[in-house]
C-alpha cells in the first residue's frame, strides 16, 4: 500500500480502548459495520495501486450497469408524458382544458416529496436491494394502471403515485455510490447512471413512434404504457437478484477484496453503512448552511426541467413540424443531455475542487439557451431548435452537484438525510416547472421563459456562494493547524462538521 492510512492503526487503537477481539460481535449500532471487516481481517493489510484498480474496475462492472439500466427505465417511464401527448393523451383524459396538462406533469413531484423521505429511511434501516426492486416493481405496476385512466382526475391519481414510488430511486443510488467509492471516483460515477436521462431520449422516441403506431383497438398511446410497465415490473424483479448492496454484504468478493473495499473508503472520512439513526445528526444537516444551499440550487435549476421533461417536444412541434419530425427532433436532445453529464462528471473527478464552477458553467448554458427561445423570433427555426438542444446542460450540473453532496457529508443519518433534501429540492422545482408553462402560451411559451432565464441564473450565482463558504470552512481548519487526515473515518459515525480532519471538495 503506497499512499494510503495504515487500517491497521486503526484497528490496534480500537482494540487498545475498546478490547475488541477479532473473532467477537462488534457492537455497530453506533459504530459503523465496516469496523466488522477491518477488524475480523487477519492477511496483509498493504494493497497497491493496481491491485486497487483492478477491484474497482470489477465494482464498476457490477454496479454501473444495473444502476444505468434502473435509471434509464425511471426516465423512460417519467418523460412518456411528453411523448404520449402527441398520440391523443391530452384529449382522451381531458387534459385540454386550462392548465391540466402542465399540472399532470407537476403531480408528479409532489408524489416524488412524499415519497422521498419513507423511501431512503426504509433503505437505511432494512437491505438496499430488497427496497430498489420493491420500488421498481411497484412503479410499474402503477405505471401500466395509467391505461385505465379515463378522465384527468384519474391521471392525476396515477401520476402522484408513479412519482411517490420512482422518488426513492435517485437518493438510493446515491448513498450506493458513496458506501462503495472514494471522493475523487464519486461524481464520475454519479454522471455514469445519471446520464442515462438523457441518452434514454434518444431511444424513446422511436419506440414510442413505433407503438404509436399499433391499431389494435385502443388508443396508441396506452401501448406506450403497456410496453415500459412490463418492462419496468420484470426489471423490478431481477434486481433483487442482481444489485449489489454494499461492500460489507455483497456477493461475488473473497476476504481480502472486501477488506480493500472497505478500507480504502478511509480516506472519505465517512461511514459505509450505519443501520442506526441518529436524531442528531438530523437536526445537524438542518443547520447547516451548505445544505440548504444545495436544496436552493437543485430548486432554481430543477425549473427548466419542466420545459425540457414535458414541453419540449410540444415547443419543437410547435414549430412547425409534424409528430414524426417532432419525435425525432428530440433525439439530439437527449443525445447533448447525455453526453455533457459524462464530460462534466469526467472533468470533476480529474480535478475534483472545479466542481462548483462546472455547476455554474450547466447554469448559464441553460440561461442563454432560455434567453434564446424568449426573444428570438418563430422564422428562426435553426436558433430555437439549437436552444431547445442545449436547454438541457442542467443536467450536467445538476449530475455534479449530486457527486458533491455526497462527497461534502459525512455521516451515514447526516447523508441520507441530506441527499433526501437535495431531491426535494429537486421534486419542487420539478412542481413549479410546468406550471410556468401554461397551455395558453404556447406554442412559444414566452412567460415560462423569462421564468427559467432567472431562475438558472440566480442557481449559477448561488453555486459560486457555496464554494466559498467551503473555502471558509477549509481556511478556519487550517488557521487551526488540523491538517487534513482521517483517523476518525469510522469512529462513532462521526459527521463532516464534528470531523475537523474532514475537508470539503469545491
Amino acid at each position: 500500500m503506497t499512499d494510503h492510512a495504515k487500517p491497521e492503526q486503526l484497528v490496534e487503537e480500537l482494540s487498545n480502548a475498546e478490547e475488541i477481539a477479532p473473532t467477537k460481535t462488534i457492537d455497530t449500532l453506533h459504530h459503523d459495520e465496516a469496523l466488522k471487516v477491518i477488524a475480523r481481517y487477519t492477511g496483509d493489510s498493504d494493497w497497491t495501486e493496481a491491485e486497487e484498480g483492478k477491484l474497482r474496475r470489477k465494482v464498476d462492472w457490477k454496479l454501473m450497469p444495473i444502476l444505468c439500466m434502473t435509471y434509464g427505465l425511471l426516465y423512460y417511464d417519467k418523460a412518456m408524458l411528453g411523448q404520449a401527448a402527441l398520440f391523443g393523451l391530452i384529449p382522451d383524459v381531458g387534459l385540454d382544458v386550462g392548465s391540466r396538462y402542465s399540472f399532470s406533469a407537476s403531480i408528479f413531484y409532489l408524489g416524488f416529496i412524499a415519497g422521498a423521505y419513507p423511501a431512503v429511511a426504509l433503505a437505511q434501516r432494512l437491505p438496499i436491494e430488497r427496497i430498489a426492486s420493491s420500488i421498481v416493481t411497484i412503479w410499474g405496476i402503477c405505471l401500466i394502471l395509467s391505461t385505465v385512466c379515463t378522465n384527468y382526475q384519474g391521471f392525476y391519481a396515477q401520476r402522484f403515485f408513479l412519482g411517490y414510488f420512482e422518488s426513492g430511486i435517485s437518493p438510493m443510488f446515491m448513498l450506493i455510490v458513496g458506501m462503495w467509492y472514494k471522493k475523487n471516483e464519486q461524481a464520475m460515477r454519479m454522471g455514469i447512471w445519471y446520464c442515462c436521462t438523457g441518452y434514454v431520449s434518444v431511444f424513446s422516441p422511436l419506440i414510442n413512434y413505433g407503438l404509436g403506431q399499433i391499431h389494435g383497438g385502443v388508443d396508441s398511446w396506452r401501448y406506450m404504457y403497456f410496453f415500459a410497465g412490463g418492462l419496468t415490473i420484470t426489471w423490478g424483479i431481477l434486481l433483487y437478484f442482481v444489485l449489489p448492496p454494499d461492500p460489507i454484504r455483497a456477493n461475488g468478493f473473497d476476504e481480502r477484496e472486501r477488506y480493500i473495499l472497505v478500507a480504502r473508503l478511509r480516506s472519505n472520512n465517512s461511514d459505509v453503512r450505519n443501520t442506526h439513526i441518529k436524531m442528531n445528526q438530523v437536526r445537524e444537516v438542518l443547520m447547516d448552511i451548505k445544505f440548504w444551499l444545495l436544496a436552493a440550487i437543485a430548486f432554481l435549476c430543477m425549473i427548466a426541467n419542466g420545459p425540457i421533461s414535458t414541453f419540449v417536444p410540444l415547443i419543437i412541434k410547435g414549430f412547425g413540424f409534424n409528430t414524426l419530425h417532432s419525435l425525432l427532433l428530440v433525439m439530439p436532445v437527449g443525445a447533448y443531455a447525455g453526453t455533457l453529464m459524462l464530460i462534466f462528471s469526467y472533468l470533476a473527478m480529474k480535478y475534483p475542487d472545479i466542481r462548483t464552477w462546472l455547476e455554474a458553467i450547466g447554469q448559464l448554458a441553460t440561461t442563454f439557451a432560455a434567453v434564446l427561445l424568449w426573444k428570438l423570433p418563430e422564422s428562426s427555426k435553426g436558433g430555437l431548435l439549437f436552444a431547445c438542444y442545449i436547454l438541457p446542460s442542467v443536467g450536467a450540473g445538476y449530475a455534479v452537484l449530486m457527486g458533491l453532496q455526497i462527497a461534502n457529508t459525512a455521516g451515514y443519518t447526516k447523508r441520507s438525510v441530506a441527499s433526501s433534501g437535495l431531491f426535494v429540492g429537486y421534486c419542487l422545482g420539478n412542481f413549479v416547472g410546468p406550471l410556468v408553462f401554461r397551455m395558453q402560451d404556447a406554442p412559444r411559451y414566452i412567460p415560462g421563459f423569462v421564468v427559467t432565464t432567472i431562475t438558472a441564473l440566480v442557481a449559477g450565482i448561488l453555486a459560486i456562494v457555496y464554494r466559498f463558504v467551503c473555502i471558509r470552512n477549509k481556511t478556519q481548519r487550517d488557521k487551526a493547524g488540523i491538517s487534513e487526515g482521517f483517523d476518525h473515518a469510522y469512529e462513532d459515525d462521526v459527521t463532516d462538521k464534528k470531523n475537523s480532519q474532514f475537508r470539503y471538495v469545491l
